[in-house]
């Protein structure tokens, strides 16, 4: 089991992300907006995609993970079973991160580390996996789940 973090260490690490989001957001053009919840430990990145036109990744601090996650988009109106298996697919070839239906049967990209190994390039690693799998798969997966609309 993954050591769970005091208070103090976790304040710490806390301390550290903000300083890192804030570095990682003056130096990518990408990211327009690093915000934080004010009843959680809990940020949220925004970035500007080309295919999809905004990705935000929430980080959500706990005292054993650091929880990520974004919202890809809202529960497929066709194709269904396609979609899924479509996300199966690329399931199996990503690394530290995984598609998966949330709320209102909405399609999510989520994962999560050891508060541990949380470092920098950790960060950016997670967000940059997390915003380049949400543009590679964006536009297929509307084309399947949303198709009639593009047929119009």
């Amino acid at each position: 089991m993954t050591e769970a973090y005091d208070s103090d260490e976790l304040s710490d690490l806390e301390q550290r992300i903000d300083g890192w989001l804030a570095a990682l957001a003056a130096e990518n053009e990408r990211i327009v907006a690093v915000d934080r919840d004010a009843d959680a430990i809990r940020w949220y990145v925004r970035m500007r995609g080309d295919d999809k036109e905004f990705t935000t990744v929430w980080l959500t601090l706990g005292q054993r993970t650091l929880r990520y996650e974004t919202h890809v988009m809202p529960a497929p109106e066709e194709n269904d079973a396609e979609v899924y298996e479509h996300l199966l697919r690329r399931n199996d070839r990503l690394v530290g991160a995984h598609f998966s239906i949330g709320i209102e049967d909405a399609i999510f990209l989520r994962g999560e580390m050891p508060v541990g190994q949380v470092t920098q390039s950790e960060l950016d690693r997670v967000l940059g996996t997390l915003y380049a799998d949400v543009e590679q798969c964006f536009q297929s997966l509307l084309r399947i789940g949303f198709r009639r609309r593009f047929d119009a």
